[in-house]
């Protein structure tokens, strides 16, 4: 037993986390690959390593992928301080290396030297498509302003269908459900942010980040584009990318009579509060909108002008509405308080009302043991206590938006 255990803790040496094992770049100088601080780790790997996400059968194992900053050329290498071997009872290690080979394209560097030399040549790189909007965010480090631009591209861009297999990669690191999609489907749309910087006296790209939209049929004759999947690279979070990129797609769609409204596919948490943002932002300037409209309540009036101007569907007009309402109200006085509270309550209601119309009618058909079940799911003192919760969420979530619009 003891040697069991010896055994075990012998194996247990070698295992590695991949989230810290995978060492991600985006490469601009030569001086960039041995530079830690260049490097990011991965949120997810357990698509590809499972559940646990660990590796067996190295000691110090780091998976290095490093990508060019614009056209995301690709060096892969792998390194380990040490390998288990036969002595281990015949103990297989796990192919770390066939792993990422299922998913990085081919074409891949597995030399520094060759990765350097096509290094160069990221002076030949364009963005793929059409210009749509250009941004700066001010850099305090570096005391300039970055500027930025958004282009929508689709697979007749000459090179565009390499540099997105390329760049869908990183899906896998950073999105937990992520899955690549069938570009051969003309219906999808793609969204590129690139940064303009200057290397030897030259103008360069680098990747940002990037969405996927897919324009479904509503019949008779619109489409719904539904967003699919976004994603800005960790260098470059938090600097309000996400926000430029939303809207600017948004003020694509907007101009084409054919759409019917914008949805998302399934969106995380993050992106609702990105959304809510950004339409906060295109609304509040909509006649409908104002002051003195917010106050008589949520119309058809605002519905329609939402869906007409910006292609926002009710639902979503609706949130942008209380988001509005709750900016515009003070909430210090308690009339105009418990207005607002009492509205946004009784659309939360809604679920409840629902619960009991069912509740009613099983009471026609269900044994008195399963009627008592039933009841102590839907007591009236825990909805009440839920509907609060959940309220005083919202008003958080609502008054992180407003705080935004504000810095804005």
């Amino acid at each position: 037993m003891a040697g069991m255990n010896a055994m075990e803790k012998k194996l247990a040496e070698y295992k590695c986390d991949t989230n810290e094992a995978i060492c991600l770049k985006l490469v601009r100088f030569p001086e960039d690959i041995e530079d830690d601080s260049t490097t990011f780790h991965p949120e997810y790997t357990h698509q590809l390593y499972g559940d646990d996400e660990v590796a067996f059968g190295y000691k110090g194992l780091q998976i290095q992928l490093y990508y060019s900053a614009g056209n995301l050329t690709t060096l892969f290498k792998v390194k380990y301080a040490a390998k288990v071997t036969e002595k281990f009872d015949c103990v297989e290690p796990d192919d770390v290396e066939g792993k990422i080979r299922e998913v990085v394209p081919a074409g891949f560097c597995c030399n520094t030297d060759d990765f350097v030399t096509l290094l160069e040549k990221e002076a030949n790189f364009k963005p793929f498509g059409t210009l749509l909007h250009t941004y700066t965010v001010h850099n305090e480090e570096e005391g300039e302003d970055i500027p930025y631009q958004i282009y929508k591209a689709d697979m007749s861009s000459p090179g565009f269908r390499e540099y997105h297999e390329r760049l869908q990669t990183f899906l896998l690191w950073f999105i937990e459900t992520a899955s690549f999609i069938d570009v051969d489907d003309d219906r999808w749309d793609f969204f590129l942010i690139f940064e303009k910087y200057n290397k030897d006296g030259e103008t360069l790209f680098a990747t940002v980040g990037y969405m996927t939209v897919y324009n479904y049929y509503v019949y008779p004759d619109k489409t719904r584009p539904r967003v699919s999947q976004m994603l800005i690279l960790p260098p470059f979070q938090g600097e309000g990318h996400g926000a430029q990129l939303l809207e600017a797609v948004h003020r694509f769609y907007c101009t084409s009579p054919l759409v019917q409204d914008i949805t998302a596919e399934d969106p995380s948490e993050n992106y609702v509060k990105l959304r809510d943002f950004v339409l906060v932002k295109l609304c509040q300037s909509l006649p409908s909108f104002s002051t003195d409209q917010l106050s008589q309540g949520f119309s058809e009036e605002m519905a329609t002008e939402a869906r007409e101007k910006l292609k926002i569907n009710k639902k979503h007009a609706r949130r942008v509405y209380e988001i509005l309402r709750l900016r515009a109200t003070d909430m210090s006085d308690e009339e105009k308080a418990r207005a607002y509270r009492l509205e946004i309550k009784r659309r939360l209601f809604g679920p409840y009302k629902k619960n009991q119309r069912e509740l009613t009618k099983m009471m026609k058909c269900l044994r008195p043991e399963e009627l008592v079940s039933h009841i102590n799911q839907m007591d009236t003192q825990v909805q009440h206590e839920e509907l609060e919760k959940s309220y005083q969420e919202l008003v958080g979530e609502y008054r992180r938006v407003i705080e935004r619009l504000a810095r804005a």
